[in-house]
């Protein structure tokens, strides 16, 4: 790990322990939550006039539901950092696409606790129980785009789960090589082994237009992965024809065609269980927590109604571990057993839930952007953030 300040090495030594860790409780969450929101309300200038101009502070926050979630776009006009952005190992950009060349910024200090966050919940609900298949991805690599999350994502699965053979197939310069990628194809369904393509939506839509009405139906026990989101790189596709498509043209069930949905203002991901059905619920790991909420006040919905997500992310230790997005979702029941285990509070049969693997605690439905009241109940809570800091 590189130098750090001694107030951010000693947290993050803990942090990656705790994602180490196959679940947490509750308590256990706070605790860890509200660690790190000191540690950002103390060195997190931005971060912490829009705390006092809430009335939070770590005298009076009490659990991860209390911290306030910085809006989304905030990230593209304010630096949200506990050390100096020069001193950071990587800086993650947004695409830019909705305010032209403005671009949001997310600063990892290390990014230890980025790579830990993504493999340990890539292995969980993705890979399951395949350890290494042969990968296509249809991104550029992190070392053509290293200011893009996903870029580091799809290369971190290729290096870390791919077997000989894996690769991109887009070029920065030369774009989408779809001659090489279906001969590709083509060799994975003559070997008969499974095999996982995985790539931004965007790029399969342009895979779909090359096919035509051809198929290429790959081996028994393949995985595909779309990241969402078209970014008018392609034609939108609604999401019931996307998976019908997919699931076409390459002969996978729709169960196993997997949906990761993150951002760069995150610093983990989230997954379904496939999308036989859309939309399909998603999946938090155990530290991260979500909640639903009504932009104009920041209180929770009523669950089963809609609102805005509101994600405490404590991978994202550094900017802000609290994230205001601007897409709508529902809560609903998590999937999985429950875990238990003692209460640190002890008694005989006094039980803590614990949120592992196979257990999630956050499970919502993405349905969509924020449109109407929500879209500017966000645009609100963007202005209130910088009124705060600009004061």
């Amino acid at each position: 790990m590189r130098e750090l300040p001694a107030f951010l090495q000693q947290a993050v030594e803990r942090l990656l322990a705790f994602l180490a860790q196959d679940g947490c409780t509750d308590a256990q969450f706070d605790a860890m939550a509200l660690e790190l929101f000191a540690l950002q309300y103390e060195h997190d200038e931005a971060y912490r006039r829009f705390c006092q101009r809430r009335g939070a502070s770590p005298r009076r926050v009490q659990s991860w539901r209390d911290i306030p979630p910085v809006p989304i776009s905030a990230f593209k006009d304010a630096t949200l950092s506990c050390i100096p952005p020069p001193d950071c190992e990587r800086i993650f950009m947004t695409s830019g696409t909705t305010r032209g060349d403005v671009k949001g910024r997310n600063h990892h200090p290390v990014m230890e606790v980025w790579d830990l966050s993504m493999r340990k919940h890539f292995e969980q609900r993705f890979l399951g129980a395949a350890r290494r298949l042969p990968m296509a991805t249809l991104f550029p690599s992190h070392e053509q785009l290293p200011n893009s999350s996903l870029a580091r994502y799809l290369s971190n699965a290729v290096r870390e789960y791919g077997t000989p053979g894996s690769r991109s197939f887009v070029d920065v310069q030369h774009g989408l090589d779809i001659a090489g990628l279906l001969d590709w194809l083509a060799s994975a369904q003559a070997g008969g082994e499974p095999v996982a393509m995985l790539g931004a939506s965007f790029s399969f839509v342009h895979v779909f237009d090359a096919l035509g009405e051809r198929r290429i139906p790959l081996p028994a026990g393949s995985l595909l992965l779309d990241t969402g989101g078209y970014k008018g790189q392609s034609r939108d596709v609604p999401l019931e024809d996307f998976y019908q498509r997919l699931s076409f043209a390459f002969g996978v069930p729709r169960e196993r065609c997997i949906n990761m949905y993150g951002m760069t203002e995150l610093s983990s991901q989230f997954y379904d269980a496939g999308n036989a059905v859309v939309p399909s619920v998603k999946h938090a790991p155990h530290w991260v927590r979500t909640r639903v909420v009504d932009p104009l006040t920041g209180r929770d919905v009523a669950r089963g109604k809609r609102g805005v997500l509101a994600h405490c992310d404590l991978a994202n230790f550094n900017s802000a571990t609290a994230i205001l997005t601007e897409d709508v979702g529902v809560m609903v029941e998590g999937g999985g057993t429950p875990l238990t285990a003692p209460s640190p509070r002890g008694g005989e049969g006094d039980r803590e839930r614990v949120v592992g693997e196979g257990d999630f605690h956050s499970a919502f439905l993405l349905l969509g952007r924020a449109e109407g009241a929500e879209a500017k109940g966000c645009s609100l809570a963007v202005q209130d953030f910088l009124e705060a800091t600009r004061a």
